[in-house]
């Protein structure tokens, strides 16, 4: 019998033959048919054929109905999907409650964020050996919020500064692991603001052992002297505080200076909810994660940001709930992305070595419909050669397989770099292969991506990017079905192939 067409409706397929309508079946039993009467010679991959199927089915119109889902779940909840609110907690039981109807495995995993934090009296930094030297708080140096509370007498021990600040290249201090190597516990950690995420210092040097931590200015033209700063990021579990240049390099000078830092705080935990929804057929030591962030920023509903990857995703396993997937798919849907990575952090940080290792490669879909978007592809192998690092050892390879859709459809695409500030971030620090799409956020819109994807030039590629104006009316829908597409795609190839993964 040679097969002409497949029309899906529901959990049911209709196959059509030349000498007609063959019959109704179920979609698994379809699937396994289709690739059963293919001849061994001429055999399609599972997975190119699957992904055929797939694509067909994932549309942006579907995508847009969870879209609305979201924004009506907003409306009722003052407005916005944010950690700790109403809104996520509804967000997230839409989500869960789908895809639980499908077929899935289906876990809440609780994750923490901070909740309340309150500063009770000012902080305290005072050099006490080998001279004497007292900081005036809020003035040379400020609580980081979200500090927790403490009181620590110990040496200050420099952390890979970069110093004199001019002209010397902006400071790695405290991005890597390895610029630890050397720190000894139980002292103050004193590490210089540049280039990564004050969080990601933050978390190395609480791995490192650090009992306190003092964050200094770069020192570098156009940087503002110190300032209060919430990062969202508490799990050091030691006292720290940002200060402004001149005590940081000050106290560098003077290494095996001892100070005490004091910080005075009330800090409360809250509770959110990660949905994790895994295949229930698949090999379980060949993981192929999926992932979007499901919360919004406080001041708006969050369509574009996250609800676009959330929903494309959501789309994309409801479609392939039936699918006889040769390895299991885990699907994400992260919280607390918007203060800090929170929920993805923690999941990967909460994982074994060995289950870290069953993870072969993760997707990430962060705004896939922005207004004045651009298709960009994260730049697993760095083929630009500027910006932030290749992916790990994989992370070309999915690059390559997102590339092969747009090219086949004869779209125009860019690369973007892993800039940190999505939640592929955890996964590719403990490397784990990891790729994905993204359309713009706050960014301008260069006239050479103008020209190559349609909308403005000088605009940003989402006006509206972490405002109450991110509602359904924000999203592009042209974009969101593409990229849903695209999403069909990969993950169905990569649910029955990963041997181009090392």
């Amino acid at each position: 019998m040679e097969i002409n067409l497949i029309i899906s409706f529901g959990g049911t397929m209709r196959i059509h033959s030349r000498k007609g309508v063959v019959g109704v079946v179920s979609v698994a039993a379809t699937l396994a048919l289709l690739v059963a009467q293919q001849a061994p010679a001429a055999a399609t991959p599972p997975g190119d054929l699957f992904a055929k199927i797939l694509v067909k089915q994932v549309t942006g119109a579907h995508a847009k109905q969870h879209l609305d889902a979201l924004q009506r779940i907003a409306d009722a909840n003052g407005g916005n999907r944010a950690a700790g609110t109403p809104g996520y907690t509804a967000s997230r039981d839409y989500v869960a409650n789908k895809l639980r109807k499908a077929g899935y495995k289906v876990t809440l995993d609780p994750i923490n964020f901070v909740e309340a934090w309150t500063e009770n009296s000012p902080p305290t930094l005072n050099q006490t050996a080998p001279n004497s030297r007292t900081y005036v708080p809020n003035e040379d140096f400020y609580t980081f919020q979200p500090s927790p509370a403490g009181d620590v007498t110990a040496q200050v021990q420099g952390v890979d500064l970069t110093l004199p600040p001019t002209p010397a290249p902006t400071s790695t201090s405290g991005c890597e692991t390895a610029d630890f190597n050397g720190f000894v516990a139980g002292r103050i950690a004193l590490i210089q603001r540049g280039t990564c995420a004050f969080a990601t210092k933050i978390r190395n040097a609480g791995f490192a052992g650090a009992s306190g931590i003092i964050v200094f200015n770069e020192g570098q033209p156009g940087r503002t002297d110190a300032f209060p700063l919430d990062i969202g990021e508490w799990r050091a579990e030691v006292p720290m505080v940002f200060a402004d240049f001149a005590v940081g390099n000050e106290l560098a000078a003077n290494p095996g200076t001892t100070v005490q830092l004091k910080v005075d705080s009330t800090l409360t935990l809250g509770t959110n909810h990660n949905v994790i929804a895994e295949t229930r057929t698949g090999n379980p030591k060949n993981v192929v994660m999926v992932g979007a962030h499901l919360d919004s920023v406080e001041v708006g509903p969050g369509i574009n940001d996250n609800g676009s990857g959330s929903a494309a995703i959501l789309e994309t396993a409801l479609q392939m709930k039936h699918f006889p997937v040769k390895n299991k798919v885990r699907f994400a849907f992260w919280a607390a992305e918007e203060i800090g990575l929170l929920g993805s952090d923690q999941y990967v940080e909460g994982l074994s070595t060995a289950e870290r290792d069953r993870i072969k490669l993760y997707l990430n879909f962060d705004m896939v419909a922005s207004p004045n978007y651009a298709y960009k592809l994260y730049d697993g192998d760095n083929s630009d050669a500027v910006g932030s690092p290749a992916g790990p050892p994989g992370s070309a390879q999915i690059e390559k397989q997102l590339e092969a859709f747009f090219d086949s459809r004869g779209l125009d695409h860019v690369g973007t770099d892993f800039d940190g500030r999505s939640d592929y971030g955890p996964f590719i620090a403990v490397g784990i292969p990891a790729g994905g799409i993204f359309t713009g956020a706050e960014g301008i819109k260069t006239p050479e991506e103008a020209a190559l994807f349609g909308g403005t030039a000088g605009v940003a590629y989402d006006i509206c990017y972490h405002q109450a104006c991110d509602t359904t009316a924000n999203v592009n829908l042209t974009a969101l079905d593409v990229n849903a597409d695209a999403i069909a795609d990969s993950t169905a190839r990569f649910a029955f192939n990963t041997t181009a993964i090392p």
